[in-house]
């Protein structure tokens, strides 16, 4: 089962509401809309009729084009291209009054229009309108007048005005950069001149000669230097020779005899015999191993000269080996003396490079100033040379593409658009009126604000227009309100013996005898012996809808002798009794205050099933509280949406002070075509549609009573028969 949400239903409410707001309120809405349209109507017809004409035109950032040199000036006019806010500056200069006041002079407008000349660029300025046309560069300068030639006129001359007025600004502004212009490039001419005096000094102070080359003048550096790198190349290397001395005499002193004569083999040094004798020595001793091994004994002649020539060699390389000492320790001094010459060599040949290397850095920076202001000098000639020719070429920044015509139909006031906007408008203001009325409005709209604020039911929601139902033909619709007013009336007193009741209302003209009399006929329909007293003795009305007299009523009984029959009177209507009201009194209260008025009370309800007493409004008469105490039952009848809901709240507590009980409220003159909310309480409208076309005028019978209506129409006619007056 789809069930929907408590907050679309809450929507849906609120949605209503507003609905049932504009349905009872369209007459303010409707008379508002009428007032503001027609409004609309008056001023769109007392306008004056203005006529537009129409100029459009492009403007170009100055020079842009073709320069003298043959390149595009764009490139060099980046200040001057059309930025994001170019068209908004030159629209405030079309209508500057630099441009304006050359229009006011042209076109004699001062003497045209019969004004001075503040109050002529007023109205000029008023009535020029300036806008970009979408998507492309072109302004459109749109005026608009009363005279149609005169706006023709003006749109032409603004134009004029303000292309003469571009282009002397353009004209000043040329001329004074040419002037700067010149100006810089003298200032820069002698500035070339400085440069190229101070290289010259230097060249000549330092000695250089300058061959077209930075590739070497450029660098400053003691490592880039030829003659100090060499140095300090033979440096290194002689550090290296005696390094490698020092090692091999180290070496040659911490080995044995063995070892050294080995490691002295390997060394790779002039005068170095042991090279050649070492290998001998081993090849003797191989020989000696072998003689040996074929079996010759230590004292062999042959074994003997084998040893001998074998320590004869090995004395050999020790002297050799003595001998390589003394030449590397040589060798190892000559090395030392020549680093340490190498080294101040060394140092001198840096000084020196760094001396040249700070001359060369000296002439290679003037030389680099000297060549940079002469190029900056040259792009400045040329400059010069191009703005020259270019302000003495003829430039068109503003070109007319649409001159201005006159216009034969006027475009203000626009009649359609100014009907439909005051129609809008007005439709939104009656609909905003009404809901402030609305909110302004604090009387009672449904049967929930009768139940909330007076605590009390609602016994009965009588339409809208209901007339006298025993003056009506057939059956009538109207009448079933008034059998379920009889019918809750029944089922919410708690005791059957409170059968008096007064109608009360607070107001006058809220229907309260209306009620009384319908309730009446449609009880005494039901078998009830009714009966109605006129109590309402300030302005009373129940004698007119029975076309009785109304001379002996109430007050001839409640002031005389007069007995009770002398004042009742048969109503055409069976079961249906009525005692006018009678000559009205100076002291309406005094007389209704009294006893004889309770024990006529007390005798007509012993007398009869049902006793209506009409009284005056509540507010402002204290007749109406004297009758609510005397009676049982007191019956609010409320007007829909008249009173507040204070008010109501003082008529319920005016019967409470007196001890009058309020039995419920019947909510009377309901439109139940605007207010949707009650049709559900009418809907026996459709429900009797059928019937009334198949009914003649005198079927009325019971049978259109709810079914607890004839259980006590039943027993209204078993009490009646004992009770009834005649």
């Amino acid at each position: 089962m789809n069930l929907s949400s408590p907050q679309s239903n809450e929507a849906t409410l609120h949605a209503v509401d507003y609905w049932q707001v504009i349905k009872n309120r369209y007459g303010i809405i409707l008379l508002t809309l009428l007032l503001v349209f027609m409004t609309a109507a008056v001023i769109t017809y007392v306008m004056p009729k203005k006529y537009e004409s129409r100029a459009i035109i492009e403007v170009r950032p100055r020079g842009l084009g073709l320069s003298p040199l043959g390149q595009n000036m764009k490139e060099n006019l980046g200040a001057q291209s059309m930025t994001a806010q170019f068209f908004g500056t030159e629209f405030e200069k079309i209508k500057s009054r630099n441009s304006l006041e050359k229009v006011v002079e042209n076109l004699q407008l001062v003497n045209r229009w019969g004004v001075d000349k503040e109050s002529a660029l007023d109205i000029v300025r008023g009535i020029v309108d300036t806008q970009n046309i979408r998507g492309t560069d072109l302004i459109s300068i749109r005026v608009r007048h009363t005279n149609k030639v005169d706006a023709r006129d003006i749109a032409e001359e603004v134009s004029r005005a303000y292309k003469e007025y571009r282009k002397e600004i353009e004209s000043r502004d040329v001329e004074r950069s040419l002037q700067e212009l010149n100006k810089a490039v003298r200032n820069q001419e002698d500035k070339v001149e400085e440069r190229r005096k101070v290289l010259a000094t230097i060249a000549r102070t330092k000695g250089i000669i300058y061959k077209g080359d930075d590739s070497f003048y450029g660098r400053s550096g003691v490592d880039d230097d030829q003659g100090a790198r060499q140095a300090l190349l033979t440096f290194h290397e002689l550090q290296q020779q005696k390094l490698q001395l020092e090692s091999q005499i180290s070496s040659l002193l911490k080995y044995d005899s063995d070892q050294l004569m080995v490691y002295a083999s390997g060394l790779d040094l002039p005068d170095n015999i042991i090279r050649a004798l070492y290998p001998q020595y081993l090849e003797y001793k191989r020989q000696l191993d072998g003689l040996r091994i074929n079996g010759l004994g230590d004292k062999h002649p042959t074994v003997l000269s084998a040893k001998q020539q074998i320590e004869e060699m090995k004395a050999d390389l020790n002297e050799g080996v003595v001998n390589l000492r003394s030449t590397l320790k040589a060798q190892l001094d000559l090395a030392t003396e020549r680093l340490k010459k190498v080294e101040v060599m060394k140092d001198d040949e840096r000084t020196e490079a760094i001396k040249r290397g700070l001359d060369a850095q000296d002439y290679v920076d003037a030389k680099r100033e000297f060549e940079t202001d002469q190029e900056l000098l040259q792009t400045m000639k040329i400059k010069q040379m191009a703005e020259t020719i270019s302000s003495k070429m003829p430039s068109d920044s503003v070109l007319m593409h649409d001159n201005p015509v006159i216009s034969e139909a006027p475009v203000s006031p626009n009649v359609g658009l100014n009907l439909a906007l005051g129609a809008v408008v007005g439709l939104i203001f009656g609909v905003g009126i009404a809901f402030f009325l609305e909110y302004l409005d604090t009387s009672v709209k449904s049967l929930e604000d009768v139940e909330r604020y007076l605590q009390v039911p609602v016994l009965a929601v009588i339409p809208k227009d209901v007339g006298i139902l025993h003056k009506q033909s057939g059956m009538s619709p109207d009448a079933e309100a008034y059998r379920i007013l009889r019918t809750n009336i029944e089922f919410n007193r708690k005791n059957p013996e409170d059968n008096s009741i007064t109608v009360v209302s607070g107001g006058a003209g809220e229907g309260k005898s209306t009620t009384l009399v319908n309730l009446a006929y449609i009880c005494a329909q039901g078998g009830y012996t009714t009966l109605m007293i006129d109590a309402d003795l300030r302005r009373p009305r129940l004698h007119t809808h029975f076309d009785i007299n109304n001379s002996v009523g109430l007050t001839n009984y409640l002031t005389t002798e007069l007995m009770l029959e002398d004042v009742i009177l048969q109503t055409p209507v069976d079961n249906l009794y009525f005692m006018p009201s009678g000559i009205l009194p100076a002291d309406a209260a005094g007389i209704l205050n009294s006893r004889r008025m309770s024990e006529l009370i007390q005798d007509v309800k012993q007398r009869f099933d049902l006793v209506l007493v009409d009284s005056p409004p509540i507010l402002g008469v204290s007749d109406a509280s004297v009758l609510a105490s005397e009676v049982d039952l007191t019956m609010l009848v409320v007007q829909h949406r008249k009173l507040p809901r204070n008010m109501l709240l003082r008529v319920k507590s005016a019967v409470e002070n007196v001890g009058g009980h309020v039995i419920g409220v019947v909510l009377n003159n309901v439109d139940v075509r605007s207010d949707s909310q009650y049709q559900y309480y009418t809907s026996y409208y459709t429900y009797y549609a059928p019937a009334e076309a198949q009914s003649n005028a005198g079927s009325q019978a019971p049978a259109a009573q709810s079914a607890p209506a004839v259980a006590q129409n039943e027993e209204s006619d078993r009490r009646g028969s004992d009770s009834d007056l005649y």
